[in-house]
């Protein structure tokens, strides 16, 4: 009889393993999956934000051009140009103007044939700059067609200086709508490129970025710059540029490649304004380390649960001794089984939910018209030089800090860290009991309590925070994410406390 009794405890404890093995694969191969596609997800906005550093650089220099056209010492010296008085005007207006400009090359005035009449540098001054008439037609046709906007080239090397630039015109007209001449502005990408690469991602070490212009087919910038103003050789890379060229949509996406024996991962997105295609690449290797490093534990696993399957099989002779070490086992294998649960959806530093488990928990976002989900995101703006300038314990402090105050106003709501610098707060209520204005006054008031000047390990500090609400009565998906942090980085007013409301349900 204790034979067989002993015979049965292995089979019982065989089964508990092979159940165990079988339901960490489930979790490992499901938790694979959703980090892939969160990872690359992650990537894409990433991409997205890089895109939006560089149109806002662009856009920022084209006002700067504009307003500078609107002077009425450019006018006045364009009205007159051989009036001495008015061209020192120009002149000294000119270099105190390009003083106040970041990185810029060259600002000048010129006259319709391109003669210049007033320059950052007073030594051009007199140079005619187009004096072959077909390249001058071509510059003075581009301005008229640009009417009152800006007529940006784009990035090209600086005949001048032999460095990139982003050179752009602006034709001036007279009361008569009659052109009179123009105005030019040359600003160096250096910063630009810089300060994209400075831009560090967590967990993702290798990444490198590029920079393709449709039209042509070449790189504008690439990490390797040798490549820079060469065509692109990768073949979806030409592939996507003779697909975009033309087109003014938006498009972003994603392709992989093989480059020095390395498997690579590509995000790209399309800046239509200008007809260049950024990329973000990086090794698959880095990409899906968490996916590996879970396979890894999966074989470690496999082969403990082996080893402890031959321990207990031979020590099953004796009956309570097999007994006291099956149930340490089932209780040291269910906290692993918890513990691997919270490693995949928790974020460790501020005890919250993470991306993951957002996307995890979606069908209980699932609303209706009595009972609505609101959805609110706070975006603490520019933490990486929170980073930077006081310490990553700082940044630590403040991620917590920024929990515990969203924590206070939204008792009810579940808290989720989507990003490295964000929160979403989603919140199921009853109309009858809680309105939207409620909510949004919520928001507002957590808002506040963020921005106001807080005790940090460093002094007093206020940090700045971005906000905004929507509302869903039907099904979920991760787009709201994609949706909220779009209303916050197009909302040029988000830092002065404006927090945008979107009800999703009313959108066409």
């Amino acid at each position: 009889m204790k034979g067989k009794k002993f015979s049965k405890l292995t089979v019982l404890l065989a089964l508990q393993f092979i159940i165990m093995i079988i339901l960490s694969l489930i979790i490992t191969i499901t938790i694979s999956s959703a980090t892939r596609k969160n990872t690359i997800e992650h990537m894409e906005t990433i991409t997205d934000e890089r895109a939006h550093i560089i149109l806002n650089y662009v856009e920022n220099a084209e006002k700067t051009l504009t307003y500078y056209s609107k002077a009425e010492q450019v006018t006045d010296l364009l009205k007159n140009p051989s009036d001495p008085a008015a061209a020192k005007k120009a002149q000294e207006f000119t270099e105190d103007y390009s003083a106040s400009i970041d990185n810029v090359e060259g600002l000048w005035i010129g006259e319709w044939n391109t003669h210049c009449i007033a320059h950052t540098n007073p030594g051009t001054v007199g140079i005619t700059t187009r004096k072959d008439p077909d390249k001058l037609k071509e510059l003075q046709d581009a301005m008229l067609a640009a009417g009152d906007k800006v007529y940006n080239t784009g990035m090209i090397l600086s005949p001048a200086t032999g460095k990139q630039i982003v050179s752009m015109y602006k034709a001036v007209y007279d009361e008569s709508g009659n052109p009179i001449g123009f105005v030019g502005l040359g600003i160096f990408t250096d910063k630009l490129i810089d300060n994209l690469n400075n831009l560090s991602i967590k967990g993702l070490d290798d990444v490198t970025y590029s920079m393709v212009n449709v039209n042509d087919g070449k790189y504008v910038f690439n990490d390797d710059p040798e490549l820079v103003y060469n065509a692109a050789e990768n073949d979806d890379i030409r592939k996507l540029c003779s697909e975009l060229k033309g087109t003014g949509k938006d498009k972003n996406g994603s392709f992989e490649y093989k480059k020095d024996g390395k498997k690579y991962t590509s995000i790209y997105t399309y800046i239509p304004e200008y007809g260049w295609l950024l990329m973000l690449d990086d090794t698959k290797s880095e990409i899906y380390s968490l996916t590996n490093i879970m396979r890894v534990y999966m074989v470690i696993f496999g082969i403990a649960i082996l080893a402890l399957l031959a321990i207990f099989s031979f020590i099953n002779r004796k009956q309570q001794k097999v007994s006291q070490k099956l149930a340490s086992t089932i209780v040291k294998n269910n906290k692993t089984k918890e513990s691997l649960y919270t490693a995949m959806f928790k974020d460790v530093l501020t005890e919250v939910n993470n991306r993951v488990a957002f996307s995890m928990n979606l069908e209980e976002f699932k609303g209706t018209n009595d009972q609505p989900c609101y959805f609110a995101i706070f975006n603490i703006n520019d933490f990486s030089e929170v980073n930077t300038r006081f310490g990553n314990d700082t940044g630590d402090w403040l991620l917590v800090r920024t929990v515990d105050i969203i924590r206070q106003v939204f008792k009810n709501g579940k808290i989720y860290r989507t990003g490295s610098d964000e929160f979403i707060v989603a919140l199921k209520v009853n109309n009858k009991e809680t309105s939207a204005a409620d909510i949004r006054e919520s928001v507002s008031d957590a808002h506040h309590r963020l921005s106001s000047p807080q005790n940090s390990p460093v002094g007093k500090q206020t940090f700045g925070y971005k906000a905004a609400l929507v509302k869903k009565t039907s099904e979920v998906n991760t787009s709201v994410i994609t949706v909220l942090k779009d209303m916050i980085n197009k909302d040029v007013n988000a830092l002065q406390g404006h927090i945008e409301y979107n009800d999703l349900d009313n959108k066409a």
